[in-house]
């Protein structure tokens, strides 16, 4: 066989090994699909008093149950998703702003990752390390900003892993910080700027290498952040000489020009030189670049008004296929709609088989019940609707109930309970 031959066969290889991960995932999560479908009965709630109402009116019980729901339990479901973003809500009901917003993406030259290839290899061949590596590493990370305080202490944390169609993992994280970040001290902590090569040439090469834009516009009108004409991230930015509070929320952070203490690099572009300047960095915390060496966009949070967009961007979920059928009867199988509308990458199937968290949170959130008398939501079989005597106790009820017993109780809130009681 020549070269060429053993060549084309090995990537042959490679595609099928690389379809039968996401095959293999797809049928595992099909048949959890599949238990929900068949298990209805075990899963459909509705309000105490509502439920009171269809029996003793005598309604039709086969009928019950017949919409195929698809419960939040099911990791990144819409009712999943929405529950995260309501949980981010609470911190910043308790908390107050958000200070940081982190994007890590994971960069597939890791010498983590490169050190176990085998011969001939290359990262997009091995899934299976890169997700193990961006695990570990983003681990880290959160022992870098909790434990060892990078932005000082911090009240609470939540991240969510994301797969776009390019297929690597990349994690939206937001933090709230103790010691609010003042106006005056970002630039201590965030920098947009190309910092100089010979102060710091390991960090000039790490923000040439992840952290520059494009460049698009009249210099690449072909990069997919390009629509009617126009980056969607909006660069190139403004050179100013200070940063500055925007007036949509989010700050404009100080690019010096190159004559007033900037700096300038050249970077391939189509096979020619192109010249960039500070116009095309994204926001980075430079120690926290020259530690995991990769694409980490830090952003400041100060106006209320990104806090309702950030906390929902952070839990909209993977990229999904969207299409539409034109159908007379309403769409009542919510378990059909999500999966024909599910969009998995290779990595995405290889972090799910291994079991590896999408979202985590520090500290828990409690979901506490709030409806009228006999409003409670219960879950019923086809085998206890006849035997629903008295509504069920729930987290309200309880909180009634311990009212009446203790006296501290009486001084809480609803929602500062959990705080105290279990």
């Amino acid at each position: 066989m020549t070269r060429v031959g053993e060549d084309n066969h090995l990537l042959r290889c490679r595609q099928l090994f690389h379809q039968f991960i996401v095959h293999m995932y797809a049928k595992i999560e099909s048949e959890r699909l599949l238990y929900i479908r068949i298990n209805q009965q075990k899963l459909r709630s509705e309000r105490y008093t509502h439920l009171r109402d269809a029996i003793y009116n005598d309604a039709n019980q086969h009928d019950l149950g017949k919409m195929v729901i698809l419960p939040s339990s099911v990791t990144g479901s819409p009712r999943h998703m929405h529950e995260y973003n309501q949980d981010a809500l609470t911190y910043v009901r308790k908390y107050g702003r958000p200070d940081i917003f982190i994007t890590f993406t994971c960069n597939p030259a890791w010498p983590e990752t490169e050190y176990h290839l085998h011969h001939g290899q290359s990262s997009a061949d091995r899934h299976d390390l890169i997700a193990r590596v961006f695990k570990r590493k983003l681990s880290k990370m959160i022992d870098v900003i909790t434990k060892y305080l990078l932005f000082g202490d911090t009240h609470c944390w939540m991240y969510s892993i994301e797969w776009q169609k390019r297929g690597l993992p990349h994690a939206h994280m937001l933090v709230w910080l103790q010691q609010k970040i003042q106006a005056t001290d970002i630039d201590k902590v965030i920098s947009a700027e190309l910092p100089d090569t010979h102060i710091d040439p390991l960090l000039f090469d790490i923000v040439k290498r992840h952290m520059i834009h494009g460049p698009c516009g009249n210099l690449n009108n072909k990069p997919p952040c390009m629509s009617d004409g126009k980056c969607t991230k909006k660069y190139s930015r403004d050179l100013i000489r200070e940063t500055q509070t925007g007036e949509d929320g989010y700050p404009l952070y100080r690019r010096r020009r190159p004559g007033d203490g900037g700096f300038t690099t050249y970077i391939n572009m189509h096979n020619r030189e192109t010249e960039v300047d500070n116009r095309w960095i994204f926001p980075y915390s430079p120690l926290l670049s020259k530690i995991f060496q990769a694409h980490i966009n830090v952003e400041w949070c100060h106006s209320v008004k990104s806090i309702k967009y950030i906390c929902k961007y952070i839990n909209k979920g993977s990229d999904q296929a969207v299409s539409q059928l034109q159908n007379t009867a309403p769409i009542l199988d919510e378990v059909q709609s999500f999966l024909l509308g599910r969009y998995i990458s290779r990595n995405e199937a290889v972090w799910r088989i291994l079991g590896f968290p999408i979202h985590e949170r520090y500290p828990t959130v409690v979901h506490l019940s709030v409806h009228v008398e006999n409003g409670q939501r219960i879950y019923f079989t086809p085998g206890n609707l006849q035997q629903l005597q008295a509504a069920p106790h729930t987290t309200l009820t309880a909180f009634f109930h311990l009212c009446r017993q203790d006296a501290f109780a009486k001084t809480l809130l609803y929602c500062d309970v959990p705080r105290y009681y279990t």
